[in-house]
C-alpha cells in the first residue's frame, strides 16, 4: 500500500497520507513522499491548489513514527527536524498556492505541526489536536512551538506544549486554530468547496496574500512594504487588468495567472 495517495478534485490536488494501520504516522518515507508531492504543487500549472487529508476516518496524522526514535541521537534528531521543516513543513507555510488541512481525527505531534503549516484548517467534529511531546522527553521539532504560538496565542500555546494535553475540534474552533468544523462525512466536500472558491480568484493575487500575511511572521521583513510592493506589481499582470474589465463589464472574470 503507497503510504502517500493523490488525486485530483478539479485543479485541487489531495494528498492523503495513507497509513491507516499506524494512524496515519509520519515516517521518513512519507516525509519524503510529502516533500515530493509539495513540489508538485509548486511547479505544475495544472495545480491551483492543494488538500492534505488522512486516510480513513481515525486519524489526520496521529503523529511521527516513534519506532523510527531510538536510533537517533542528537545530531540525528537535529538532521530529521531541519529536513521537515526544510523540505516540507516551510515549503507549504510558504506555496504560492493555497493548501487547506482537511482534519480527520487525530492531529498530533508531528500531525498538528502538519495541519498548522497548511494555509488554514477546516476540521472534523471528531477532531483532536495537541503536542504531546514532553511525554517523550522531547519538543515539537517541525514548527510545532512556533506556529502554534501564532495561531492561538503565548498562553493557551505554552499550556498546550507543557502539558502535552489535547483539545477537540470545538476547543480548536474557539481557540482560532481551525476555521470550521463539520461532521466528518462533510469534511471533504467542505475543505473542496472552500478550495474550489479560492480557485475561482487570480492566482497572482492569491500568491501575493500569502507572500505578505506570512510576511507578518517574518522579522527581517517590513510586511507592510511587502504589501505595498505586491499591491504595486500586481497592477503590471494582466490578470488585474482583467479583473478591472470584468468589474467595471459586470461579468465575470477569467484570471489566466499572467
Amino acid at each position: 500500500m503507497e503510504s502517500l495517495s493523490l488525486s485530483f478534485h478539479d485543479h485541487t490536488l489531495i494528498i492523503t497520507v495513507n497509513r491507516p494501520d499506524k494512524l496515519n504516522a509520519l515516517n521518513k518515507t512519507v516525509i519524503e513522499k510529502l516533500g515530493a508531492a509539495v513540489n508538485d504543487v509548486y511547479n505544475n500549472a495544472e495545480i491551483k491548489s492543494a488538500v492534505i487529508t488522512g486516510s480513513g476516518t481515525k486519524a489526520f496524522v496521529a503523529g511521527a513514527d516513534i519506532s523510527e526514535f531510538a536510533a537517533l541521537d542528537a545530531k540525528g534528531g537535529k538532521a530529521m527536524a531541519e529536513k521537515g521543516q526544510m523540505q516540507v513543513f516551510n515549503k507549504i507555510e510558504h506555496c504560492p498556492k493555497p493548501v487547506i488541512a482537511a482534519v480527520n481525527g487525530f492531529a498530533l505531534g508531528g500531525g498538528c505541526e502538519l495541519a498548522m503549516a497548511c494555509h488554514f484548517r477546516i476540521a472534523s467534529d471528531n477532531a483532536k489536536f495537541g503536542q504531546p511531546e514532553v511525554n517523550l522527553g522531547l519538543i515539537p521539532g517541525y514548527g510545532g512551538t512556533q506556529r502554534l504560538t501564532q495561531l492561538i496565542g503565548k498562553g493557551r500555546a505554552m499550556e498546550l506544549l507543557m502539558t502535552g494535553n489535547m483539545i477537540d475540534a470545538a476547543a480548536a474552533l474557539q481557540y482560532g486554530l481551525v476555521n470550521y468544523v463539520v461532521p466528518q462525512e462533510e469534511l471533504m466536500n467542505k475543505t473542496l468547496s472552500v478550495a474550489g472558491l479560492i480557485n475561482t480568484k487570480a492566482p497572482l493575487a492569491i500568491a501575493g496574500c500569502i507572500k505578505a500575511a506570512n510576511a507578518v511572521f517574518d522579522e527581517s521583513t517590513n510586511g507592510y512594504e511587502t504589501e505595498i510592493n505586491i499591491f504595486g506589481e500586481l497592477f503590471d499582470t494582466a490578470d488585474a487588468k482583467e479583473g478591472a474589465a470584468a468589474f467595471l463589464e459586470k461579468r465575470p472574470p477569467v484570471f489566466k495567472g499572467l
